[in-house]
Parts: structure tokens; sequence; C-alpha cells
């Protein structure tokens, strides 16, 4: 049995920089991955089942992790059942990427397992097809990401400490993006540009994110006076960073819902995993 992270995401920034006639967005953010993980075993089985316990409320065919099994199935050498358990850490619907970091993990360790032979770029463009935040999880390193999210130029970012709040609401990605009010021409800019003032960069879903739903603007309030809140993705989860006077456990044993303290990565741990 092989068990191993699957770590989380923050979008440091998130803009819309313009709609395509296909009816997808393109956009601007940076991905940084966080020490957030779930855990995920692999087992071999010797029958052609493949199950998944741990994410019961999801159904089979829509659990991204089958999906990725299945992407990878026209080019198994030596394919075989798998059992896969997942140690749910991550929330879900969150804007941490936590179904796109569980199919690129499956990916990445199912090709080895069954001898696809892939290689990360092979794997970055099926991971594509499940998802525009899978290929960031395959790379395993921290990216400005501009088109739907594919289009990655890899960063090296400071390392940085995070307090993530889960407001108690599903957000309706769908619904953001049907509002009329969002900005989807926000200008298009460089990262030398945010390395020199990241105080700029928001992300566009914030404002309407905090109109439709109370408890993501009570989050953001709660965070706000002790630095810039922003959301990450489309939310609900909300964050700032930490700097040397605050007193984060306070902070965290205070906060309105539920609350993390977390790292910033420079890599995935993934990245080194060899089964």
């Amino acid at each position: 049995m092989i068990r191993v992270p699957s770590p989380a995401k923050l979008n440091l920034f998130l803009h819309i920089t313009g709609r395509r006639a296909d009816g997808y967005h393109e956009l601007q953010t940076i991905f940084q991955l966080i020490d957030l993980y779930d855990w995920m075993e692999f087992q071999q089985t010797d029958h052609a089942q493949i199950t998944i316990d741990g994410l019961s409320n999801v159904d089979l065919e829509q659990n991204l992790i089958y999906k990725a099994t299945q992407i990878l199935k026209p080019y198994a050498k030596k394919q075989t059942g798998l059992k896969i358990n997942i140690e749910k850490n991550i929330p879900m619907g969150a804007g941490l990427g936590g179904g796109s970091s569980n199919a690129a993990t499956t990916l990445l360790i199912v090709n080895q397992l069954w001898q696809c032979g892939l290689n990360i770029e092979q794997l970055a463009e099926l991971g594509l097809k499940l998802g525009a935040d899978v290929p960031i999880f395959i790379h395993g390193k921290n990216a400005w990401a501009e088109g739907v999210g594919e289009h990655l130029t890899f960063i090296d970012l400071a390392q940085k400490q995070y307090i993530v709040l889960k407001p108690d609401c599903f957000i309706s990605t769908q619904l953001l993006f049907s509002q009329k009010t969002l900005t989807r021409d926000t200008k298009p800019t460089k990262f030398c540009a945010y390395q020199q003032n990241s105080f700029n960069f928001r992300n566009n879903f914030e404002p309407i994110a905090q109109k439709l739903y109370p408890e993501v603007n009570e989050a953001m309030q709660y965070l706000d006076q002790f630095g810039k809140a922003k959301l990450t993705g489309t939310g609900a989860c909300v964050f700032v960073e930490v700097t040397e006077h605050m007193i984060t456990d306070e902070i965290l044993k205070n906060s309105p819902c539920k609350a993390y303290l977390v790292n910033s990565l420079k890599e995935s741990p993934l990245i080194h995993v060899k089964v």
C-alpha cells in the first residue's frame, strides 16, 4: 500500500481579463501550494474493480479520482484493480483545489502503478480535461497562471504563513460567474508588477461572494482586522498573510468559523514520490 499527501493551494490573487468565444474566461492568478493535505492510500488488487473510500457523498462516476483512473486506462501496460482510500482534510468547495489535487495525485501515482509511461507534460495535458486547476498539482510547483489557468510560468515565492478561514457555506461557482456585476475586463499584468505591489492585486470574485454569502463577508471582515483578507479561487475560503505582530493563537481561537494555520510550500512533496 502507498500513502501519499495531496496538497491544497491558495490563489494569491485572481483577475478575469476577458471572455473567450467558447464561453470560458481568461484569467491571471498565482497558485501558491500550502501544507494542508488530504492523505491518499493506493492499493493494487487482483480484481478489476476500482473502489474509493472516504468520499461517500460523491457519486463514483462524478468523482475526479475515479475519472483520473479512467483517463489513464488506454495507456496502462499493467492494469490492476485499485482500492483507494482518502483521508479528507481539505474542505470541499472551498477554493483550495482539493478535488483537483486528488485527481492530480491519482494521475501521478496510478501512472506509475499501471506502468503507463506518461511524462509530466502528458499527465498535465490529461489533467486539464478533468479541471483547470489539475495541471498545477501535476507539476507541483508554484506558478503564475494565465489562459483558463493552464498556461503556467513557474515562480519562486517567499516562504510565508497564512491563516485560512472556511465559512460555513458552499459557494456556487456557476452563480458567481453568472453575475452581471462581475468584472471581466481587468487589465492584464505581469508577475514583476505583483512583486512590486502585491497589495493592489485582488480577487475579482470577492465583492460578489461577500454580497451573496454573508458568511464569507463575516470571515473577510474578521480577518481584515489583522491584515488584508483575500478570497481564494471562487471561495468560500478566505485568508490573510501572517505578519510578525499577529497573535495567531488568538486569531484562530476567536475565528467565526473553522480556521487553519498553514505554511507555504516551495514544491509539492509528490514531486519526489516513486512507487
